[in-house]
């Protein structure tokens, strides 16, 4: 054990006394939200200091004692050997993604901002690989905030349609015309004023922007990153807990490069994307696996497994390992052999979606040219999948026939009079969202031999079905439209 590594362990056992210091950490946790709010905020203001973000405050070496200095960076070589590497690493091996180009070559401050928050925002809860093309036709149609600012609603959810979580698009469109209409077409230029003014915008999104677009020395904490750090320092508990979450905030603002800010938060995004991915990392082409506790802890497990660990007194370990570190794998979850570094962070309890049942119908007539036409309905402008277009769509019934009289009142409320007697069910599709695994009771209904409605309500509209794939639909609408197919074998058998 180093010397310095020894001091701080001694002066651990110091602050342990009395015990009622060892609950501080838990009145911490039990403070109000507002406190909560405030440390978040003193966080994200931090600047870094003359020695690059390591001074710090006498309180702050009190937190951190609290946690051993087994999960911290100790001194300023090995922050900067961790930047050093990191960024080379990143200079030989990032990959060639159209937002990183445009923040790369654009000149203009407000235009780079808009380009990074646009990615910023879509790689939110969705893969790179998806986001790609998705990314590249929304910046041909809006390629500057003010293009966006006065773009329709309808534009902005046909353009997101596929890509999930609806209301981002919304917050985004809702943030350019902001920025537009009161901020005189500039946007922010710090996080804190970024997360202030933007809606939509949180913590790790304002840090993004003001780090990569405006060269802001401050830290951000993604998936990808708290992974990496959970696993650089050891961090085996829930990273998503108010404690945790606090000290990766920390470490990412500690760690940052100052010269290189942008560079360096998505160097460590990077890192956890490709090579410090969630089950089968590539250990040996990490270029920060020298100071990665996690790995170390591995060889640790490994010696200890052949009893050979007395021969080797230089390596580590949490000075709490009593099941009192509030940063350590926790008792009820011990150390893994056969998961290795993946065994940090340990993955949060989650509750599992809760299940609801519609019942839909696809209602076809034939078209004024020839083609058919299917009818959608706009859904309200709040709440799941706001303002985007589906077919017409019921609560699940507890009975057959009271389900088949509530979706054709449904129907008629569009489309007037229809013969009741060719509604046939066709199947079930199941979609799941982030919080809700929805099972959608699939009808149809051709309107064969009748005149085409020609006139409906607001909110509704005949489509193709060319029409339909470019429209503003869900995922889930789409997956029951191939369903229309089995309509003419169970009303024409023959």
């Amino acid at each position: 054990m180093t010397p310095l590594v020894s001091r701080l362990s001694r002066l651990w056992a110091i602050m342990r006394k009395p015990r009622a210091a060892v609950g501080s950490g838990h009145r911490r946790q039990a403070a109000s939200q507002e406190g909560r709010q405030k440390h978040a905020k003193s966080n994200s203001q931090a600047k870094p200091s003359a020695c690059d973000g390591l001074a710090r405050q006498p309180e702050e070496v009190v937190l951190q004692a609290s946690v051993s200095p087994y999960h911290l960076f100790r001194d300023v070589a090995e922050v900067t050997a961790f930047r050093r590497s990191l960024l080379s690493w990143y200079d030989q091996e990032k990959r060639d993604l159209p937002w990183r180009r445009r923040a790369e070559d654009e000149v203009d401050p407000d235009r780079r901002a808009y380009a990074v928050w646009v990615s910023e925002v879509m790689l939110q809860q969705t893969q790179v690989a998806t986001v790609i093309n998705y990314y590249t036709g929304w910046m041909q149609k809006w390629p500057t905030l003010q293009d966006l600012a006065s773009a329709s609603l309808e534009e902005v959810n046909q353009l997101w349609a596929g890509l999930g979580y609806y209301s981002r698009g919304r917050r985004l469109q809702e943030g350019a015309q902001k920025v537009v209409e009161e901020l005189g077409g500039h946007m922010p230029r710090t996080a804190e004023t970024l997360q202030q003014l933007l809606p939509g915008v949180g913590r790790y999104t304002a840090g993004a922007i003001a780090s990569i677009a405006f060269g802001q020395a401050t830290g951000v904490v993604d998936g990808n990153v708290a992974r990496v750090l959970c696993r650089v320092r050891a961090i085996g508990a829930d990273p998503s807990s108010t404690l945790v979450s606090q000290r990766l905030w920390g470490l990412a603002q500690q760690l940052v490069d100052p010269a290189r800010p942008g560079d360096f938060n998505q160097a460590a995004m990077e890192l956890g994307a490709t090579v410090c991915t969630p089950q089968r990392p590539l250990c040996s082409q990490c270029p920060v696996q020298s100071l990665c506790r996690a790995r170390q802890r591995v060889g640790r497990e490994q010696l200890l497994a052949s009893r050979s660990l007395s021969g080797n007194p230089d390596v580590e370990e949490c000075a709490l390992n009593t099941g009192q570190c509030q940063l350590c794998l926790p008792a009820s979850e011990p150390w893994d052999q056969t998961l290795g570094v993946v065994n940090f962070p340990r993955k949060a309890s989650r509750k599992p979606p809760r299940e609801e049942s519609s019942a839909t119908c696809v209602l076809e007539q034939p078209g004024a040219l020839g083609g058919a036409q299917i009818l959608l309905v706009q859904r309200p402008n709040s709440g799941l999948l706001a303002g985007l277009w589906e077919f017409p769509s019921v609560t699940w019934e507890p009975s057959e026939q009271l389900q088949r009289k509530a979706l054709l009142q449904e129907l008629q409320r569009w489309a007037g009079p229809l013969p009741a007697t060719r509604l046939r069910h066709l199947g079930e599709v199941v979609h799941t969202f982030s919080h809700i695994k929805l099972t959608y009771q699939v009808y149809g209904l051709a309107l064969e031999g009748q005149t085409p409605v020609t006139t409906v309500p607001a909110g509704a509209r005949w489509l193709t079905q060319e029409e339909f794939h470019t429209a503003a639909v869900s995922t889930a609408m789409k997956k029951a439209l191939p369903l229309l197919s089995l309509l003419y074998f169970l009303v024409f058998p023959t």
